[in-house]
């Protein structure tokens, strides 16, 4: 499987941290499938085509938190899934981790962001209806990490 190229739809408005989130996904796709170390893949990343548009302070977090958090994160994500990680898509993988990651540790980011997002990268890079997995999966941990927020919009 290989990843599509951020740049196969240019006319699609995307935000500097939008654009982030695609750079971390590569990084951490790069990492579940080669676990090349993580300077290397930032290292790597930061030159590609386009990253100069990205929120590389947003990147940053996102890459070298989530996988130094990885453990974590897949402990939150696990029960909420019908198979074990292993058996994910490695896109869908990777989005999970990254809308996990937002939602733990962003707060100011709201909810509905962080899934959609989430949604929007596996739409761009992963299968058919990953989306709607990732999707179903981040609703789920985002009533038990963002209870209080979710309570608030009713």
């Amino acid at each position: 499987m290989t990843l599509k190229s951020i740049h196969a739809n240019p006319n699609k408005n995307r935000t500097p941290r939008h654009r982030a989130r695609e750079f971390a996904l590569q990084g951490l796709y790069q990492w579940l499938i080669n676990r090349d170390d993580a300077g290397v893949i930032d290292a790597h990343i930061r030159n590609a085509f386009g990253f100069e548009k990205a929120d590389a302070e947003h990147f940053d977090v996102l890459l070298h938190g989530t996988i130094r958090d990885v453990d974590l994160l897949r402990a939150e994500i696990s029960p909420l899934i019908d198979r074990s990680i292993d058996q994910l898509s490695p896109i869908e993988h990777a989005a999970l981790l990254i809308g996990a990651f937002e939602l733990k540790h962003h707060i100011e980011i709201p909810y509905k962001v962080v899934i959609n997002e989430a949604v929007e990268l596996t739409k761009s890079f992963g299968g058919i209806d990953g989306h709607k997995y990732v999707n179903g999966v981040l609703d789920k941990l985002a009533g038990s990490l963002r209870a209080t927020e979710i309570a608030a919009g009713r």
